[in-house]
């Protein structure tokens, strides 16, 4: 199992997260908080998906991990981190591009990046293995 997941911000590293760290029972509980939160659907752009799959489900916390990024908010950086490492444990890399308003974003799960879901969004305290690479 690849132990370290990446985010790429427009070609550059900013949050290396290790999924060696092992999280405490209330952490790991919030998570599943969320697992819950997510079984009454997810609205992605404009649109109400009810009973999300996890590829759907990583799309929107990828999403809202960017969004924390670009707000510096790190106890929602490191939960949307620990869920996307443990809920994914093949996922080696977000990779996101900023353009403006517009942010593509890539989910890498291996390293010749032949196996990616590719997502587009308008961009509108947790102790981990987080490490932010600002």
């Amino acid at each position: 199992m690849n132990t370290k997941l990446t985010v790429v911000m427009n070609g550059q590293p900013v949050i290396e997260y290790d999924r060696n760290i092992r999280l405490p029972g209330h952490q790991r509980q919030f998570l599943d908080k969320m697992d819950m939160d997510m079984d009454k659907g997810l609205e992605m752009n404009g649109q109400l998906t009810p009973n999300p799959d996890l590829g759907m489900r990583a799309q929107y916390i990828a999403m809202h991990l960017i969004q924390a990024i670009n707000s510096d908010n790190d106890s929602m950086i490191s939960a949307m981190c620990a869920y996307l490492a443990t809920r994914l444990p093949d996922l080696k890399q977000i990779k996101a591009d900023e353009q403006g308003e517009n942010i593509s974003m890539d989910l890498v799960f291996n390293e010749d990046n032949n196996n990616n879901v590719a997502v587009q969004f308008d961009a509108g305290q947790f102790n981990s293995g987080l490490n932010k690479k600002h």
